[in-house]
Order: structure tokens, then sequence, then C-alpha cells
């Protein structure tokens, strides 16, 4: 009578483990991008009042607000998410500065959305100073 063998060969777990490591290589900057993109995406969602107060402080007054005080917004830090620090207006300008929770890659960074006055209408650039890298930002701010 034979013995029939059980498991698996060293050769055979060495493959599966080689197979595995090529995978994490993929897997972990394409998440970490991922997460990045999400965190920035957290600011840009959060300063969407800011935006309209400013806009509608211009249409009142002809002016920008020179902070969000003027604007009748409440601090800079009171604005403060999970990956947001803060939000200040500063004239034409809201800017989003990141920290708390976001990744070191954005943490101490800003992005900034700048007003521009168009024949009875706003719109909205944005923009950050190269501080951080145009992959980890939407469409709309490349």
């Amino acid at each position: 009578m034979s013995k029939t063998q059980q498991g698996f060969t060293l050769i055979e777990l060495m493959i599966v483990v080689a197979i595995v490591g090529v995978l994490t290589a993929f897997a972990l900057p394409a998440y970490q991008s991922y997460s990045i993109r999400a965190q920035i995406a957290e600011g840009l969602g959060m300063s969407g009042p800011l935006t309209t107060a400013v806009v509608a402080f211009h249409n009142d007054t002809g002016v920008f607000p020179l902070s969000n005080a003027e604007a009748a917004l409440p601090p800079a830090d009171g604005y403060a998410g999970r990956y947001v620090e803060s939000i200040s207006v500063n004239g034409a300008t809201v800017s989003i500065q990141y920290g708390n929770n976001a990744n070191a890659l954005i943490s101490g960074r800003d992005v900034l959305l700048t007003a521009t006055k168009n024949d009875g209408s706003m719109s909205w650039t944005c923009a950050t100073g190269g501080a951080i890298s145009k992959s980890y930002l939407p469409r709309s701010c490349r």
C-alpha cells in the first residue's frame, strides 16, 4: 500500500508568496493615491459654503471679503474635518489647508480656490502652487 502525500511543497508555497508580493507592490501605491485624492475631495466639498458666501458678498458689495468674519462665516478653524485643518477666505481666494489625519504628502499644504469675475457670473480655479502633486488633484485642479 502506498501512502498519499498531503499538503503543498516548498516550491509551491514560495510561488504563492512571490505572487502575493508582486500584487502588493502594485496595490499599495494605487491605494495611497486613491486615499489622498479622497482626502483632497473632502476639503473641496467642505469649501462649498465658503465659495457661495464669497460670491454673495461680492454680489452685495462689489468687492471680495478680506476674511471669514467679513464674509459672515465662522473662523477658519471652524471648518475642520477629518483631513482638513482649516478653510479661510482672503479676498477672491479660499484656502483649504490639510492637516489633522491627512496623509503626510498633503499635510500642512494648501489647495487654493480663486474666484474670477466673468460677465454676470463667477468662476473658480483651483491651484496648489506645486505643493501637492497634480496626480492627487481632481481633473478640475490640474
